[in-house]
């Protein structure tokens, strides 16, 4: 059990996180219900933006931002078996991105930063609104530096020793954040801001836009990162198994560290300012992110075999009904695979140079990102917050059933919502859109899939009140002794790692190093080519 400071520290992140998570799930949920034919014309589109940028700011910025740094800061502790080092700066940082929400959010609520998650200059929102985005970013630089200090400080008093899988995989996604968040820091703060702020009334849109793709993609895998460190980490664990291999989990958080930066800007195929050479080198890349994702379905796919067989399973699938299907975590990683595989193979389409312009910007993106990272993502934190809950109050969460209900629900809910706006996308559907025509020849044929992907909405919100109660719960649930909390064991001790699968340098080297081959010439061309800005668009 964590000590009583950390876990104030992580339940004050995770409280925070869902409760930020569910507000913009109520958001998401309004949104879907007046574009649908159920809805008559809002009347006033601007109410629409408005509530889509606070729903992805909060779901792309605030909610997995807290849950990382939380779970990083219980791993510290459970991992590596020493007290957090740092508590009041760690608290210092919870509070820049408590105030830095709060900051972003007030201006979007009074409709002056209608500029959606990504921004999209020219427009040009309340300068605070990119102040509070900046704290929250710089909230979390704070946990990174933390993270890395605590574990220089593990390595000082254990030389020559393995480092934790958890805490390897934690600071991998750490060193991901700071520096895929660069990016957008760079964009805010050198493009965006000096025009929020009246210093300057044009802006340089399509720089803009590389910066932002800096961080576009790449923050999906931060996003990522702490359900892969519970597919590796807590799952075989908890279900009676062992980890197939320790070495194959690390080459695939070495993986993603490298692979996941310099991709972005396949999300700018029809962007005129990028050249198609760029593309074609940024859409090879996208393909070997694939590589980490097949080794872990892999290799996870392995553990489970190994808990099956363990408890009694024989023959080439019979081992399967063996599993223990009513742990809450073995159905968040079955439910999780199957979301996982439905979007990676939409996104298979996205880097495409030729298919993506069947689809860009249509609904087809919409429903691929939520499959990712509402469903694939999203499920498993809902597992980690379920496994260290009990560690966290010091009280039963033995509520299984309620769960797994959970669990079905949220599944359930978010095929039903992503499958449809992936048809539609095919089918043409815009995204970002306010109000659609359902009268119209071309719009009416998809207006029965819209209905259904608000009734997929309904249930994502039955399931994300079930998993508040829940949590609430536990707290009011009878008080227990708790065994030492334990991460997964490999199956095979092989006691010392090969240093490259033990530490961060030479990788964080070939992760800067591609990124700057890979955006160092569209940035620098763009820098040096002339009248490349556009009159600004402020918000009002």
């Amino acid at each position: 059990m964590l000590n009583v400071p950390n876990r104030r520290l992580v339940l004050a992140h995770f409280w925070l996180a869902f409760i930020a998570f569910f507000l913009a799930l109520i958001l998401g949920e309004w949104q879907m219900y007046i574009r649908s034919p159920l809805s008559a014309w809002l009347g006033n589109p601007e109410l629409y933006y408005r509530s889509v940028t606070a729903h992805g700011s909060a779901m792309g910025y605030v909610f997995p931002t807290l849950v990382a740094m939380g779970f990083g800061y219980a791993i510290v502790e459970l991992a590596l078996k020493q007290a957090l080092v740092g508590l009041k700066w760690a608290w210092l940082g919870f509070g820049l991105v408590v105030v830095g929400t709060v900051t972003a959010m007030v201006p979007v609520a009074l409709g002056k930063a209608s500029v959606l998650y990504t921004f999209y200059p020219p427009l040009i929102a309340n300068a605070f609104y990119y102040i509070g985005v900046v704290l929250v970013v710089v909230g979390s630089w704070i946990w990174v530096a933390l993270m890395a200090i605590n574990l220089r400080i593990w390595r000082r008093s254990h030389p020559g020793e393995t480092v934790p899988l958890a805490m390897f995989a934690n600071n991998a996604g750490a060193y991901l954040w700071a520096w895929t968040s660069v990016g957008a820091a760079v964009e805010i703060l050198f493009l965006i801001l000096p025009v929020a702020l009246g210093f300057k009334t044009t802006i340089d849109a399509g720089l803009a836009r590389v910066f932002f793709s800096w961080t576009l993609h790449a923050i999906v895998y931060f996003w990522l990162m702490p359900a892969y460190i519970a597919f590796y980490t807590l799952v075989p664990r908890a279900i009676g198994g062992r980890l197939y291999s320790d070495a194959m989990a690390r080459i695939s958080f070495i993986l993603f560290l490298v692979f996941s930066m310099p991709i972005g800007v396949h999300h700018l195929f029809q962007d005129p300012q990028v050249g198609t050479g760029v593309k074609f080198l940024h859409a090879v890349f996208t393909g070997m992110v694939s590589v980490p994702t097949l080794l872990t379905i892999f290799t996870i796919c392995a553990s489970v075999e190994i808990a099956g067989r363990l408890r009694g399973g024989t023959g080439k699938f019979a081992w399967i009904a063996k599993l223990p299907w009513k742990n809450p975590l073995m159905l968040a990683l079955a439910l999780s695979f199957i979301m996982l595989g439905f979007g990676g193979a939409g996104g298979l389409i996205n880097m495409s140079y030729q298919l993506d312009f069947a689809i860009h910007n249509t609904q087809w993106i919409t429903g691929h990102f939520h499959l990712i990272f509402g469903g694939a993502i999203v499920i498993m934190y809902f597992a980690v917050a379920y496994d260290l809950w009990p560690h966290l109050t010091g009280r039963a969460l033995d509520c299984w059933k309620l769960m797994r209900v959970q669990l079905w629900l949220w599944f359930v809910g978010m095929m039903v919502l992503t499958l449809p706006w992936h048809w539609v996308g095919i089918l043409g559907m815009p995204r970002r859109m306010a109000y659609y025509d359902y009268t119209a020849a071309d719009l009416a044929p998809m207006a029965l899939s819209v209905i259904i992907t608000f009734s997929g909405g309904l249930l994502l919100l039955a399931s994300g009140v079930l998993f508040l109660w829940i949590l609430f719960s536990g707290h009011r649930a009878a008080r227990i002794e708790l065994p030492q909390f334990s991460f997964s064991k490999a199956a095979h001790e092989t006691g010392r790692v090969p240093a490259a699968l033990n530490g961060f340098a030479l990788w964080l080297a070939l992760m800067i190093g591609l990124s700057l081959i890979n955006y160092g010439f569209p940035i620098a061309q763009l820098i040096n080519t002339p009248n490349t800005a556009v009159p600004a668009v402020p918000i009002r």
